[in-house]
């Protein structure tokens, strides 16, 4: 995929530890369309890039010109929220085209669920709801209303459509049993934010009775190395290789490095594209995307994220 040489156009702080980024192309040149959900990947210096969702509030233009980005500084992270906010107006940044993993059905009800900076794809999807004249409910959660982004600016386009929700206010705290309760037959869930939240809503939904084919998730944190990882083998069935996984790398990682080329983007387990089959041994699963089901019969697993509760796992690779 071709990379974009481009140049921050601007940069604002918003609530809290977010601040908001336009980055345009160099020389001017147009860049790609995008829909709903999409997001950028920005490359940081060592190389390595960071996923953005595009945001928009107004139809998208003919010709695009600028993407609007917006980022949570997270000090306890490994640095790229850091470079992020470390960017003026007139610095270079490269960054790749638009990818979507977090499709939005426009011809289908939908119900919105944004936590925290997990706000900014659903803003797109709001607003092609909108465009598409279909009918949706937007709520978004955060730990006080000082702390959430673009707060008024929402209102202000969404109306009635919108609900706020104050971690720090008992009477307007979210409630997922009672929101979830709402979603009427046909309408799909969409559902971004920190782990915790998305864990809790998937669970609340499938308990409710509503599709899996109907859940969307979307994450925006990396699964953290837990306590007492350990050393596990992985065999690929294909060839009969087998590699050793250490704590704190991934299987991707490790597959990688020993010239095994494997399919993945998001790398925070919500995509689903690095998903195989496992032939033998358990999972450890750390992705939001399997349902419970799919996670108790240990037959696929997410391995850019997930781990091994066996010795060894042999995977259909």
């Amino acid at each position: 995929m071709q990379a974009i040489n481009g140049i921050v156009a601007g940069v604002k702080l918003l609530a809290g530890r977010i601040a908001e980024l336009r980055l345009a192309a160099q020389e001017g040149q147009v860049l790609p369309a995008f829909s709903p959900g999409s997001h950028i990947r920005v490359v940081l210096p060592d190389g390595d890039s960071r996923a953005y969702s595009l945001i928009r509030f107004d139809p998208l233009p003919d010709v695009v010109t600028q993407y609007r980005i917006a980022v949570q500084l997270e000090p306890d992270g490994t640095g790229g929220s850091r470079f992020m906010h470390g960017l003026a107006a007139g610095d270079p940044v490269t960054f790749e085209p638009p990818q979507n993993d977090f499709p939005l059905l426009t011809d289908a009800p939908a119900l919105l669920l944004a936590g925290g900076i997990g706000i900014t794809p659903m803003i797109s999807m709001a607003a092609a709801l909108t465009e598409a004249e279909q009918r949706f409910d937007f709520h978004y959660a955060g730990r006080s209303k000082d702390l959430m982004a673009y707060r008024e600016t929402l209102q202000d386009h969404f109306g009635d459509a919108l609900h706020l929700h104050f971690d720090d206010t008992p009477a307007s705290a979210l409630n997922l049993a009672a929101v979830i309760a709402t979603i009427q037959t046909g309408q799909h869930i969409y559902i971004c934010g920190p782990r915790g939240m998305i864990d809790a809503a998937k669970t609340t939904a499938e308990a409710a009775g509503i599709a899996t084919d109907r859940i969307h998730v979307e994450l925006f944190d990396t699964s953290a190395t837990a306590d007492g990882d350990t050393s596990f083998e992985v065999e690929l069935a294909s060839s009969g290789q087998v590699f050793t996984v250490p704590p704190g790398q991934s299987i991707i990682e490790v597959l990688e490095d020993g010239g095994v080329d494997v399919m993945y983007d998001c790398q925070r387990g919500d995509c689903g594209i690095c998903q195989v089959d496992v032939i033998s041994g358990t999972p450890d699963h750390r992705d939001v995307v399997l349902s419970e089901a799919e996670r108790a019969s240990g037959k696929i697993m997410q391995i850019c994220v997930s781990r091994a509760k066996s010795p060894r796992l042999v995977l259909d690779i």
